[in-house]
């Protein structure tokens, strides 16, 4: 996840979710989990496949404390990581791979080719925010944005090697997975990886807790995106940012994106609508995290659900 304009909210909230050691979540399947913590920027989940030939690994984090975890988990389980799978191109899920690159020279990474695009937009005018901002931060506030800037600047080191292109069946590190691609829903290209063996679905930030990450989505598309994912045969669904689901967990998160979509599209007041989705959501949003699902919405509903024409068809691929 990745807020240009709402990044001094996520600096001054106080949501905390501490990512801890590896969980296994299926047979051969691990969950690094990502956080949020007072005055960082948030780190996706990582969830590591162990194959015959080493491990896989789908979306690296952002800071270096939690792409260490991985390194980590590899040295400890005595595996290579042969290849890493990014959902997408936001920062907190790719941000780790010059460091997995750096270890593992060989690595291939999968991904759409969105971030090349994002590159020359959205990045590149975040990129001009943190310099701005650096000049006038204070020294605490300083390291972390230039942390941010590190990251952007890497480059090459964040970019795949292997393109997904289309929707495919792959053995990698001969462990067979299926990749699908979705257009213009999250990005403009979001991976989603199951596992035929366990029916485990990584779902990267089509599934994020607890609301929808909005900034660069076109909000339709991701509620065909959400289509497409409840037809898959999955038993455990694992989000780009929550606990894994169950396939009624995720039938509830569903509806409730359906219902925030057709309130935002009504006439209906904003705090109506906001009230809806963390009704609608019910136990899936912690009580302690409601306050922070209400101000994520509350910039939301303005900037993504109820946005400008012009920047609605941009991020819908018009």
């Amino acid at each position: 996840m990745q807020r240009l304009s709402a990044i001094g909210l996520v600096f001054a909230l106080s949501f905390n979710v501490t990512a801890s050691a590896a969980t296994p979540v299926a047979p051969g399947i691990d969950l690094i989990a990502g956080e949020f913590i007072p005055n960082h920027q948030p780190d996706g989940n990582s969830i590591l496949f162990r194959a015959p030939d080493g491990l896989i690994v789908m979306d690296t984090g952002r800071h270096a404390a939690h792409t260490q975890q991985i390194l980590d988990y590899a040295q400890q389980a005595k595996l290579p990581i042969r290849a890493v799978i990014n959902s997408h191109w936001h920062l907190d899920h790719i941000g780790g791979n010059p460091r997995i690159r750096a270890a593992y020279p060989q690595v291939r990474i999968y991904a759409s080719n969105a971030l090349a695009g994002a590159t020359k937009g959205f990045l590149a005018d975040y990129r001009k925010y943190l310099v701005d901002a650096i000049a006038k931060a204070s020294d605490e506030q300083r390291d972390s944005l230039r942390d941010e800037l590190a990251i952007i600047d890497a480059g090459p080191a964040l970019a795949p090697n292997e393109i997904v292109s289309q929707t495919r069946s792959l053995r990698i590190a001969g462990r067979r997975l299926e990749l699908h691609l979705e257009k213009y829903s999250v990005t403009a290209g979001d991976v989603w990886v199951f596992d035929p063996a366990t029916r485990t679905l990584a779902a990267g930030d089509l599934v994020t807790l607890p609301v929808p990450f909005l900034d660069t989505a076109c909000p339709a598309r991701w509620k065909s995106a959400l289509y497409n994912l409840a037809h898959a045969d999955f038993k455990l669904l694992v989000p780009g940012h929550g606990a894994p689901m169950q396939r009624r967990e995720f039938e509830t998160y569903r509806s409730a994106y359906g219902n925030l979509l057709a309130c935002t599209a009504s006439t209906k007041l904003k705090a109506e609508c906001i009230d809806g989705w963390v009704h609608d959501a019910g136990a899936l949003i912690a009580e302690k995290d409601r306050a922070f699902a209400n101000s994520l919405l509350d910039y939301y509903v303005d900037t993504s659900l109820r946005p400008e024409p012009a920047k609605a068809a941009k991020l819908c691929g018009a």
